[in-house]
């Protein structure tokens, strides 16, 4: 009896199907199909972000110009179109909250009094920025105001360093350095617009402005990796439209308070009416404009939530060179020398402080034990890593 039962245990066993070498190749393929499937997905959209982020600074920034070189003359306006679009990205908000889950949770719970200052300070940050561009706006070139907005890396960099003890690194010393020079070759710049005559004076206005809303930009993106880090303690996707929603909540309250305190509303109908365009465009310009800015938000927004923000930052710097082109057609803005040796260092130190972000996510690659590359023998792979921890 107990030999059959043996005898059956082993034809059962003879009829279990073994796993092979080919089974076990097919199943790690699988893995690797479904591995680079969410790869491309999350490439395509990066790129639709990076896409919403150079076409929507570029179209905003052209719109700003055509509402200056057309008739129209308030800072405070400008400011507002900035920042009071904001509603466009609840849709977006809600549509993409359902897809960006993540399993982290904190435990400790932000208070409200803690979480309000942070949107106030940063909303108050983010209207000086902008009001500050738009006076740069108002006196620079299209051309000389985004080569001098290339410095905004820099002191992201330098702002980095302060708050988050970011390494400055020769690559990304050699990136302030040439973003630097490159910034302050324009000082010497004694172009006019086309449009409006410009004095000296207020050409140094427009540049002081522009650096300064170029500062601004940089502190309010250190500022925002410290917020995350220190007071609201997580990085999720909900949390970052939140601080986003509510910082230009309190933007466009203080612009439009600013608005009606400089007495500038009191202009604007015959603004309007004196439009060179005509109303409907006058009307449609400021409504673009805050929709193009809003677009860039979405872009910065998802690039923030895929990769970092200060790659976000970097995007945005990716749209140097198609802004001055845009305005060399639209605007004819000239090109001289100057601006031509501005645009070369300028593009290369972005090309430096882009090469000092891929060498910072190799060696946190390797640091964790992840491939860099795929290997067509996956459990070598495996194995290499396991030796490298």
């Amino acid at each position: 009896m107990k030999g059959d039962q043996e005898l059956q245990v082993i034809v059962q066993q003879a009829k279990e199907p073994i796993p092979t070498d080919q089974d076990e190749k097919s199943s790690v393929s699988g893995s690797q199909t479904k591995v680079s499937h969410s790869t491309y997905k999350r490439w395509l959209r990066m790129a639709v972000y990076t896409f919403f982020v150079i076409s929507g600074q570029s179209v905003a920034t052209i719109l700003g110009r055509l509402y200056y070189d057309n008739g129209g003359n308030s800072k405070w306006l400008a400011t507002v179109v900035q920042v009071v679009g904001f509603p466009i990205l609840l849709p977006y908000y809600l549509l993409s909250v359902k897809t960006h889950t993540t399993t982290h949770r904190d435990g400790k719970i932000t208070s409200l009094r803690n979480r309000a200052l942070v949107y106030i300070v940063l909303g108050l940050l983010v209207v000086a920025a902008c009001y500050l561009y738009s006076i740069g706006l108002l006196y620079l070139p299209v051309s000389t105001l985004s080569l001098i907005c290339a410095s905004q890396l820099a002191f992201t960099a330098f702002f980095s360093y302060l708050l988050n003890s970011q390494k400055l690194t020769p690559i990304i010393l050699n990136s302030l350095f040439l973003l630097t020079i490159s910034s302050t070759l324009l000082a010497f710049n004694s172009e006019e617009s086309n449009s409006k005559k410009v004095t000296k004076e207020e050409y140094v206005k427009g540049f002081i402005c522009t650096v300064g809303a170029s500062a601004g930009f940089g502190l309010l993106l250190s500022l925002q990796q410290l917020a995350f880090r220190k007071v609201l303690k997580k990085q999720t996707f909900s949390e970052v439209m939140d601080l986003i929603i509510y910082m230009s909540l309190v933007a466009s309250c203080v612009s439009v308070v600013g608005l009606f305190a400089s007495s500038e509303w009191k202009t604007l109908s015959n603004e309007m009416e004196n439009y060179k365009l005509g109303k409907v465009s006058y009307v449609m310009n400021l409504v673009w404009t805050a929709v193009t800015w809003q677009v860039f938000s979405i872009g910065g927004t998802g690039l923030i939530f895929e990769l970092s923000s200060l790659f976000s930052n970097a995007i945005s710097a990716l749209g140097l060179p198609v802004v001055p082109i845009l305005a060399l057609i639209i605007f004819h803005d000239k090109m001289n020398g100057l601006k031509v040796i501005s645009m070369i260092l300028a593009i290369w130190g972005f090309v430096s402080y882009i090469y000092q972000q891929y060498l910072d996510e190799e060696n946190l690659k390797k640091s964790h034990g992840i491939p860099t590359t795929e290997s067509p023998d996956p459990p070598e792979a495996e194995g290499s890593s396991e030796q490298s921890k």
